[in-house]
C-alpha cells in the first residue's frame, strides 16, 4: 500500500477539507473565498534538490484582497520513528526563500501513535538561536466518536485510521463510507475513495460479509453496494492487466533503442517547462501581475543557462525591473 500517493491525492482531491481537518487551528482563519493552489513538485525539485520529498504537499494559500498568503506543507509519515525534525525546518527553510515568504505552516500527519519531537531548539544555553515547531495530525490517537458525524468528506475518509476497539471496525467502516456517499456527489470520487477506505480498514472475511449486510440496510444501500461491486470489479480487471503487464515490457523492450533518443528530448523539455513554470510560480507570488508581465519575454528566451541565472534571481530581486536587466542591459545616454 502505497501510504504516500494515497495522502497525496487526498489532499489534492479535497484542497479546502484537508486544510480545515489536518491544519484546523491555522484553517480556521483562512477566508471561504480564498484561493488555494498546489505547489507543483516539479517546480521545486530543482531547486531545493534531494531535500524536496515527493510525499510532502505544499499547497498555496491566497486572500482575495492578495495582500495575504501563506504555505501550508503538509506531510504524510506512516512510521513516526523514521520522522525528521530537522529534515523538516530545512524543507520549510528552503522553500520559503525560495518563494520570498515567511509564512508558512508546516503540517505532519502521522498514521499510527509514536513517539517524535514536536519541537527543535537551537540554542547556547543562554539564548534561543532558532525555535521550530509544526502542527501534528495524529489519527490514530484521535478518538473516532468525536468525528462519526462530521461533515467533513476527508473527516469521514479517515475515520478507519483513528483510535476505536477493534470490534468496531464494521461500524466504523460503514459510518466512512455513508459519508463519503452523503458528501461526494462524484460517482468516479465515490469509487476512488471506497477503495481507500476499505483499505484502511483492514476488514477480514466475516468482517467483509458483515459490512455487506449492514449496508444493505443502510439509507445509503443502493449507492453504497453499487460502489462496492465496481471497486471489486476494478480490482479484478486491474489485476488481468498486471498480468498482460509482462508480455507489453517484452515487447517494449524491443523497441526500446528506438524510442531513447525520443525519451532524452522529452526529458529536455519537460525541464525547460518545468523551470518555466517555477519562474511563472515565484514572480506570481513577490511581483503579483507586473511580474507575471515578464512572462512573455521570459518565454522567448532559448539560453538555458540564461533562464537558470533568472530563477536564481528572484531569490533576492526587489522588482520585476531587476529581472529584466538579466536579458535586456539598460541603454546609455
Amino acid at each position: 500500500m502505497n501510504h504516500d500517493q494515497n495522502f497525496k491525492n487526498l489532499i489534492l482531491d479535497y484542497l479546502r477539507p484537508s486544510l480545515d481537518f489536518f491544519a484546523r487551528p491555522e484553517a480556521e482563519f483562512i477566508p471561504e473565498d480564498a484561493r488555494i493552489l498546489p505547489v507543483r513538485q516539479e517546480q521545486l525539485q530543482d531547486r531545493l534538490g534531494d531535500r524536496f520529498r515527493e510525499l510532502d504537499t505544499p499547497l498555496l494559500v491566497e486572500w482575495q484582497n492578495g495582500r495575504e498568503a501563506v504555505i501550508f506543507i503538509l506531510e504524510e509519515e506512516s512510521d513516526p520513528g523514521r520522522f525528521s525534525i530537522h529534515r523538516l525546518a530545512r524543507y520549510c527553510l528552503d522553500l520559503a526563500e525560495l518563494l520570498g515568504m515567511d509564512r508558512v505552516v508546516p503540517v505532519v500527519i502521522f498514521l499510527r501513535p509514536g513517539r517524535y519531537p514536536q519541537e527543535l531548539v537551537l540554542t547556547s544555553g543562554r539564548r534561543v538561536y532558532l525555535q521550530f515547531s509544526y502542527l501534528v495530525c495524529d489519527l490514530g490517537r484521535l478518538p473516532v466518536d468525536d468525528y462519526l458525524d462530521s461533515h467533513n468528506v476527508v473527516t469521514r475518509i479517515l475515520l478507519p485510521l483513528m483510535k476505536y476497539a477493534r470490534r468496531r471496525r464494521v461500524e466504523v467502516c460503514l459510518r466512512a463510507l455513508e459519508g463519503l456517499i452523503e458528501l461526494e456527489s462524484n460517482w468516479d470520487k465515490r469509487l476512488k475513495y471506497t477503495e481507500f477506505v476499505t483499505q484502511y480498514a483492514k476488514l477480514k472475511g466475516s468482517e467483509k460479509a458483515e459490512l455487506q449486510h449492514r449496508l444493505a440496510q443502510s439509507k445509503y444501500r443502493e449507492a453504497a453496494m453499487g460502489m462496492i461491486q465496481e471497486a471489486r470489479e476494478e480490482g479484478i480487471k486491474q489485476g488481468i492487466q498486471l498480468a498482460q503487464s509482462k508480455y507489453r515490457e517484452a515487447a517494449m523492450g524491443m523497441i526500446q533503442e528506438a524510442r531513447e533518443e525520443g525519451i532524452r528530448q522529452g526529458i529536455q523539455q519537460a525541464r525547460q517547462e518545468g523551470l518555466l513554470e517555477a519562474i511563472q510560480l515565484v514572480l506570481e507570488v513577490k511581483f503579483g501581475v507586473a511580474g507575471l508581465a515578464l512572462m512573455p519575454e521570459i518565454q522567448a528566451i532559448q539560453d538555458p543557462d540564461l533562464m537558470r541565472k533568472i530563477k536564481e534571481a528572484l531569490r533576492t530581486a526587489n522588482s520585476p525591473e531587476e529581472i529584466r536587466l538579466l536579458w535586456e542591459p539598460p541603454t546609455s545616454h
